[in-house]
């Protein structure tokens, strides 16, 4: 009788170890915004790191109502194309990490800033969008012939209208074979006056709430009160019905939010994450950015997924990538 179930178990313990596995790459992970600084070192080096799971190229300043698209990667290439990041994208890939490209950001560069003019106007960005970034076919892709796996909304200047159409055009160009992930990152304080509308319609696969330089919705760093920030996400983010998986958006360094919000790390494992972790919609948590992030994402990542079995595989996974 023994031997008879034998193979049965052993058949069970290999689909328990495949489940495990599997719900390893749905687990939550760590988003960080690499572009910004040309001492941060390469795409491939913060990828290679270990420390991320995705990671958004920041930025695409203007775009939109008839300007010529302009990218801006700070030090890193000036003018774009970069096209020299194709090989570190896909290095990126290989090992299991999403690369998007991050609309918008703090300033409008050289241009107006990211500014719709219509839906039309969504719809023409969106085209752009997939033939020079995503999987479509154009003769001067501005980092090379690598494929995005999405698109970021990080939307802090210009205007405010038709980022919804923006991400219906985007997400229709989703396949079986390739999804066109969204990503979005509003302003703590809400609701965010950019992005709700878009966040609203659901097809954001990651909302990372910036939960920095906004001090009604921050943690205190000089009072070390969390009360803000937990009020926050429990009353207003986590319950949006708009957002799928939710992630911390946080400074990965003080100087990285001049009006504060900056999270300690024991603070952060210890009085922080066991809260947000209680709520379904958690994903995990997103720096800004590699260049301030020195040791802090090493500092917390074994804390990020609270399944250490989960986060266990993944890192196996990519030990063995980056060896």
């Amino acid at each position: 009788m023994a031997a008879c179930l034998r193979p049965v178990f052993l058949a069970l313990i290999s689909l328990l170890m495949i489940s495990s596995l599997t719900r390893s790459s749905e687990g939550a992970g760590i988003a960080v915004y690499w572009g910004q600084n040309g001492y941060e070192g390469s795409l491939e080096e913060a990828c290679r790191s270990g420390n991320y799971d995705y990671v958004n190229i920041a930025f695409l300043v203007s775009f939109g109502s008839g300007q010529t698209p302009e990218l801006n990667l700070a030090g890193h290439c000036i003018p774009s194309p970069c096209t020299f990041l194709s090989s570190q994208i896909e290095v990126c890939q290989s090992l299991g990490i999403k690369v998007l490209l991050s609309l918008g950001g703090g300033g409008a560069g050289a241009g107006r800033g990211p500014i719709l003019a219509s839906p039309e106007d969504a719809r023409d960005v969106a085209a752009y969008l997939w033939n020079n970034y995503l999987g479509g076919q154009s003769d001067s892709r501005p980092l090379g012939a690598a494929v995005l796996d999405g698109i970021d909304f990080d939307i802090e200047y210009g205007s405010n209208l038709y980022w919804d159409d923006l991400a219906r055009a985007l997400s229709g160009y989703s396949t079986a074979e390739r999804k066109v992930y969204l990503s979005a990152a509003p302003q703590c304080f809400f609701p965010d006056y950019y992005l709700d509308v878009a966040i609203r319609t659901g097809l954001f696969d990651f909302v990372w709430v910036q939960f920095y330089n906004n001090p009604p919705c921050q943690y205190g760093t000089s009072t070390g009160n969390a009360d803000n920030l937990l009020n926050s996400w429990s009353n207003d983010w986590a319950p949006h019905p708009g957002v799928n998986k939710l992630f911390l958006g946080l400074p990965a360094a003080p100087e990285a939010a001049p009006s504060g919000g900056y999270i300690p790390p024991e603070v952060l494992i210890n009085q922080i994450l066991p809260v947000v972790q209680s709520y379904p919609k958690y994903g995990g948590v997103m720096l800004w950015s590699r260049f301030y992030d020195r040791n802090y994402s090493p500092a917390i990542r074994p804390y990020v997924n609270g399944d250490p079995l989960t986060y266990t595989t993944k890192s196996v996974k990519k030990s063995h990538a980056v060896a």
